[in-house]
């Protein structure tokens, strides 16, 4: 059953509004003055338009009092149109919220229908306690190991979260800052990963460094509880 409310009103009652400034009272005016059957105007069935007023005026009204009427148009317009300013500004600002909420739901839900796979923490967990073994080990070729497995669990991460790309770099410029407080750490991380990715053992780390990058994928991996 359709039930009436408040805010179900608000069409209905606009559309009575402008029925009554843009057809019924020119239409009233036309009456009143007697326009010529031969005006467009004589027989108004349609809204009259902001454009047609100024014509309305020149033919419903004498040449002494048409450039009062249409000066005084012209301010109503300016006022109204200046008035119109904060309700459009209203309007764009709840559209602009209304879209980040869905973008979030639907985030939500995508989070929600994740496989069991994504879900496994104590597979996650065994590998990141691996990660942190060769991050910790005196090998760089571990350390670099480490790093690169670290980026693919950012990456799978993200997935989770509902972000989507080619690469986690354009995963990562989906990220809204107020949903993942971590991002910064993130991606520096992975600006490291790139390093290493790219230049191989010419890319010189020291356990220090190591330690630090693993640091700061820990500090994302923690924030969403992705790691115990």
């Amino acid at each position: 059953m359709e039930t009436n409310t408040f805010v179900g009103g608000f069409p209905p009652a606009l559309g009575f509004l402008g029925d009554l400034l843009f057809q019924w009272i020119p239409a009233t005016v036309i009456s009143v003055l007697n326009v010529s059957s031969s005006s467009p105007f004589a027989n108004l069935q349609a809204p009259v338009t902001a454009w047609d007023v100024p014509i309305l005026l020149a033919q419903a009204s004498g040449a002494a009092g048409f450039e009062s009427l249409l000066r005084g148009w012209f301010v109503f317009s300016f006022i109204t149109l200046t008035a119109s300013i904060p309700f459009l500004a209203l309007v764009l600002y709840c559209w602009t919220r209304i879209f980040q909420i869905r973008r979030r739901e639907h985030r939500a839900i995508r989070t929600a229908q994740r496989t069991v796979a994504t879900q496994d923490i104590p597979r996650t967990q065994l590998r990141w306690n691996r990660v942190v073994e060769q991050a910790n080990g005196s090998n760089p070729e571990g350390w670099r190991l480490a790093i690169l497995e670290a980026d693919i669990m950012l990456s799978e991460l993200l997935d989770v979260r509902g972000y989507r790309g080619e690469t986690i770099a354009d995963k990562m410029k989906q990220v809204d800052r107020g949903d993942f407080n971590s991002i910064d750490a993130a991606w520096e991380a992975h600006k490291i990963r790139n390093h290493i990715a790219h230049e191989g053992s010419a890319h010189e780390l020291t356990a220090r460094e190591v330690r630090r990058v693993i640091a700061l994928y820990e500090r994302a991996f923690r924030e969403f509880k992705y790691i115990e």
